[in-house]
């Protein structure tokens, strides 16, 4: 679970946001809309303690985390937020499962790979696991950086343009799979997005202007 209460960041004094409140419980999704330039990116980046905000509050599970000194902030950020990026960003001279596994090792010590190797067949990936990441189509990238983002079991689950650079039908097909695996998970999933296409797909949504 996320919420937020009258949050602002600044980039010096060019640039101010005044963010809406949030509320997202468990196993549900909220989109996140609006036209460039007006902090989508930023909140993202707020929520997932990225940034600091200048005033408010941001709770995960009950917790403020903007409170946190740096390193509490590192250790709570690897075990309880999940990212998805628009740009996978992978270690190319490891293997699909091996970067998955990564995730959890850096989050709790431990390498899970009989976890990342289950998850990663859960999201159809059985057969890409021993292949370099630039091996696979931009699609699957997609589905190995959701495997990575949810190998520690996050409280929440954030996506920065999850569709944005996919058709139709593989847009869909991906916003179908956040949102049921949020469910499964029980995790909070805001989607940040510019992407028409999911307005009808989720109602639960903020317009940021």
């Amino acid at each position: 679970m996320i919420s937020t209460k009258k949050i602002t960041f600044s980039y010096g004094k060019t640039t101010e946001f005044s963010f809406p409140d949030i509320y997202c419980n468990e196993g549900e999704t909220l989109l996140v809309t609006g036209s460039s330039g007006v902090g989508k990116t930023t909140l993202l980046h707020l929520l997932g303690g990225l940034l600091r905000p200048d005033s408010g509050e941001i709770s995960i599970d009950n917790t403020a985390i903007n409170f946190f000194s740096e390193r509490k902030l590192d250790h709570f950020r690897g075990k309880n937020i999940g990212l998805v990026l628009q740009q996978s960003y992978f270690i190319e001279a490891f293997t699909v499962l091996e970067n998955v596994a990564l995730a959890s090792w850096l989050a709790t010590g431990q390498q899970k790979t009989e976890k990342a190797k289950q998850l990663l067949e859960h999201l159809d990936l059985s057969s890409q696991l021993h292949k370099l990441p630039s091996q696979l189509s931009i699609g699957q990238q997609q589905r190995v950086s959701i495997a990575r983002a949810l190998i520690n079991e996050p409280k929440l689950l954030l996506a920065d343009e999850p569709t944005s650079s996919l058709d139709d039908e593989n847009a869909l097909k991906v916003a179908d799979l956040l949102e049921q695996l949020a469910k499964e998970f029980k995790t909070a999933l805001v989607i940040v997005t510019h992407d028409s296409r999911l307005k009808e797909r989720f109602p639960n949504q903020i317009l940021l202007s």
